[in-house]
């Protein structure tokens, strides 16, 4: 029962929400970048080195044995280098367009937080609640000049 109601507090807190949307925001930016990567950025290090194609660079261990058919008896044995170095790429793509966004996040987060910048709207409870501390403060000081 204890677990159960440990469940539900998580859920209604918004925890698990939150995980979901992460995910799910998490997932479709993975297609992003895998589309980024292989239509954007390597057919144009493809052609500067001269057309390879990374999908398919491979170091051969073993070559395949074909019978006198021509059928496959026996697979090729071979380290696929080339997937891993999109693997790579992708991977510097991701972390760098991260870094982007909590770049820009960071800088939006900054502005909103700078009380002397007057282009962004401060909430009406953030403006309440300054008021009351200037208030307050008055009102100390006039109380600690009275004693």
């Amino acid at each position: 029962m204890k677990l159960l109601k440990e469940f539900k507090e998580f859920a209604v807190k918004g925890n698990m929400i939150d995980m979901a949307i992460g995910i799910i925001i998490g997932t479709s930016f993975n297609k992003v970048i895998d589309v980024l990567v292989k239509q954007v950025f390597l057919p144009p290090l493809s052609v500067l080195t001269s057309g390879v194609n990374f999908e398919n660079k491979k170091f051969i261990l073993e070559e395949a044995v074909l019978d006198a058919s021509g059928a496959v008896t026996k697979e090729e044995v071979a380290i696929g280098y080339g997937a891993f170095c999109e693997v790579v790429i992708d991977f510097l793509i991701v972390g760098f367009t991260v870094f982007l966004v909590v770049k820009v996040v960071n800088r939006l987060k900054r502005k909103a937080d700078n009380a002397k910048d007057k282009t962004v709207v401060t909430p009406k409870d953030i403006e309440l609640l300054t008021k009351m501390t200037t208030l307050m403060e008055e009102q100390n000081s006039l109380l600690k000049t009275k004693k």
